[in-house]
Order: structure tokens, then C-alpha cells, then sequence
């Protein structure tokens, strides 16, 4: 009984301790709705991005930069900062660029430095987007250099999601109309069955216009009927009452 006490406390601990561990890793890459997509220790500094991971075209968003010094005489020449998007997916434009030291800048040995920059999403841009890093800096009067490109902040295609709801609830009308027409006709609603049916509809309409028509002549035709039989009863009436209104003679 001890023994399996044990265990159930030794399962629930390493629970515990793989829980808090992810929740470390998740804030680590999350940091209060940041997201790290570019982190590098270079000779003599450090350099972190964040952004948030998804956005919505027609919206603003926030990216920081950190910057940290691991060496002392370490001197920044430049840095530069670059993201762009692309219009429609195809074609590349740029919405935010900044020359974030322009000038030689010492930094103090292991200080940090943020930035922070807003950048603006048109409505025409989705999918990801993209940053380029440029620096160039000294540590004891050797230089370095690197570029970087990396992609950062994806922007909803809402477009495309606006098209996959039309195009749900389009096939949900047809599957109704396909039961529909399933249950009238017993066949599928395909081009080639409403063609045969348009064909059908046609003819009984073509038909029924003919027996329109005939209908139309026998019922003149009966008026006509009714107008000789009232006719020739009226002659006939006449002819009997001039008859027995006829004089006798006598001999």
C-alpha cells in the first residue's frame, strides 16, 4: 500500500515538474504576447526580436528589439532595421525601416537596450512577413558584420478565409438541393440532368401549348354548336308557331 502511495506521488511530481517546465518554454517564446523569431550571441553582443506571432491586415503591429553587450569596448557603427510584406502574396513592399544607431554608440558591458517600433499591416498584405537585420560594430577595435533575414508575424489571409466560408455554405446549399433533387427525380443534380430535364420541361411545354391550342378550337367550335342548336330550335319554334297560327279553311 506504501509502495503504491509512492508511486502516485513520484507520477504526480514529475507531472508537475514537465508542466512547469513547458509553461517556462511557452513563456519564454510567447513573453506576454511576443514571440522570439530571431535570437543570436554574437562576439561581444547579443540580439533578440519579437513580434507577435499572427495578425490581421488593416491593423498595427508592435516589434522590440534587444540588444544586449557581453564585452567591454564594444562599439556599434550600424545597425538597421528592415520588415516588409507582400502585397496579394507576390509583390514585396516595405512597411517599416529605421537606422536604429547611425552613429558610432557605445554600449555599457552587459546592458540591454529595446526598441520598440510599430508597424502598420495594409489591408492587400498577408501571409508572413519578413525582417532584415544589418550591423556592423567593433569590440577592441575589430570589426564585425552580419546580415540576417528571417520571417516573423503572419498576417491572416482574410480574404482567402471569406472565400473557404462562401465556398462552405455554397457546397452545404448544393448537398440540400442534391438531396431535393434526389428525392423529386431520383437522380443527382449534375449539368447533364438538368439538361435532360430543361430538355423534358420543353417538350411538355411545347405540348401543352398544342393542347392549349386544340382546347382553344373545340371550345369555339362547341360555342358555335350551341349557337346553331339555339338557332334552330328558335326556327323551328317559329316555324311550328306560324304553323298553328295559320287560318282553317272550310269547305
Amino acid at each position: 500500500m506504501k509502495i503504491l502511495k509512492l508511486k502516485t506521488v513520484i507520477t504526480i511530481s514529475v507531472t508537475l515538474i514537465l508542466t512547469l517546465a513547458l509553461v517556462q518554454n511557452t513563456t519564454a517564446q510567447t513573453l506576454g504576447g511576443m514571440y522570439t523569431f530571431f535570437s543570436e550571441d554574437y562576439v561581444g553582443i547579443s540580439i533578440e526580436f519579437r513580434a507577435p506571432q499572427e495578425t490581421t491586415p488593416g491593423e498595427n503591429i508592435t516589434v522590440s528589439l534587444w540588444i544586449n553587450c557581453t564585452a567591454a569596448h564594444m562599439e556599434i557603427e550600424s545597425f538597421a532595421l528592415s520588415i516588409y510584406g507582400f502585397r496579394y502574396g507576390k509583390e514585396k513592399i516595405s512597411l517599416r525601416s529605421v537606422d536604429i544607431i547611425g552613429s558610432t554608440f557605445p554600449l555599457a558591458f552587459n546592458h540591454t537596450k529595446q526598441y520598440n517600433y510599430t508597424v502598420w499591416i495594409p489591408n492587400e498584405v498577408w501571409d508572413a512577413t519578413y525582417a532584415e537585420l544589418h550591423i556592423e560594430y567593433t569590440v577592441a577595435g575589430t570589426l564585425f558584420e552580419d546580415d540576417r533575414n528571417f520571417s516573423i508575424t503572419i498576417v491572416r489571409n482574410v480574404y482567402l478565409e471569406q472565400l473557404e466560408n462562401m465556398f462552405k455554405n455554397l457546397n452545404y446549399t448544393y448537398c440540400q438541393l442534391n438531396r431535393t433533387f434526389w428525392e423529386c427525380f431520383q437522380m443527382n443534380l449534375t449539368k447533364e440532368n438538368l439538361d435532360r430535364l430543361n430538355q423534358t420541361y420543353w417538350a411538355l411545354q411545347q405540348n401543352y401549348t398544342s393542347v392549349q391550342g386544340s382546347l382553344t378550337e373545340l371550345g369555339n367550335t362547341r360555342m358555335a354548336m350551341i349557337i346553331l342548336a339555339i338557332t334552330t330550335i328558335f326556327f323551328a319554334a317559329t316555324t311550328f308557331y306560324v304553323v298553328m297560327r295559320k287560318p282553317k279553311q272550310y269547305w
